[in-house]
């Protein structure tokens, strides 16, 4: 997979598709809690970009909220993901708190999209349950 609409394609046969525009494509993974069947599901969204590094190179960005920035202590969560988060950094993008990672869409292997994105939205899941203590993205 080396172009973005190759990986847009593979996206939509693969995910549950909640918006698409030409640059950017949101998604939604579920969550089912393993500890207590009576608990809903939760469900975490990740918008998934193309960006154009330098006028002239491909990347897509993987951003996943998980909290208003008025919600949270900004310390506290750059504190949190120091100590427990591989992938990704966080963000401030308009009024929310995200947790994004990049990478380079020339020669892109599946396998280096599909494991990013289930540990940024995964990371993004617990620091919302950590957090925010509700599922609202």
């Amino acid at each position: 997979m080396a172009t973005w609409a190759q990986l847009v394609a593979f996206i939509r046969q693969e995910y549950e598709i909640i918006g698409d525009e030409p640059d950017e494509i949101r998604i939604l993974l579920r969550y089912h809690t393993d500890d207590d069947d009576n608990q809903p599901e939760r469900t975490q969204m990740v918008v998934v970009a193309r960006e154009i590094l330098d006028r002239r190179e491909d990347w897509v960005q993987i951003a996943s909220p998980f909290a208003r920035v008025h919600e949270v202590d900004l310390r506290a969560v750059l504190a949190e993901v120091g100590l427990t988060t591989v992938v990704g950094g966080v963000a401030v993008i308009g009024e929310y708190v995200v947790l994004r990672h990049s990478l380079p869409l020339t020669n892109l292997d599946i396998n280096e999209f599909v494991d990013p994105l289930l540990l940024v939205t995964g990371s993004a899941e617990l620091l919302e349950q950590k957090f925010i203590g509700r599922d609202n993205f």
